[in-house]
């Protein structure tokens, strides 16, 4: 009898530590994408305030940082327009993530900041 309430307690103790292992991995596919978009976000913000008006050079600064962060964004995808005292940055960028490949979630994040 003894042995019978050991070996429930291992089965227990390995299933906890099994869903807590998928629900870490379930974790970090979900939010790696998350992080990189809040990364680019605060840095597309002070890319557009130190930009300095300059189009072209807002536009590299981006999308440079973007592939930095391994963000699938093209460079026609980033626009970047200087109004009277203000720049307007928009972009926006698909994502999917594969979960051992038995099931895939597309993300899909978008920019839109104006300084």
């Amino acid at each position: 009898m003894n042995k019978k309430a050991n070996e429930k307690g291992f089965v227990k103790v390995a299933l906890v530590l099994i869903i807590l292992v998928i629900c870490a991995y379930v974790g970090y596919k979900v939010g790696m994408p998350y992080y990189k978009y809040s990364a680019f976000k605060a840095d597309a913000k002070e890319i557009t305030r130190i930009g300095l008006g300059e189009v072209e050079r807002t536009k590299n600064m981006l999308l440079e940082r973007a592939h930095e962060l391994k963000i699938p964004i093209e460079e026609d995808a980033i626009s970047v327009i200087r109004k009277e005292k203000t720049v307007q940055v928009n972009t926006s960028w698909k994502e999917t993530v594969d979960f051992m490949g038995l099931y895939q979630k597309e993300f899909v994040f978008n920019i839109d900041i104006e300084e």
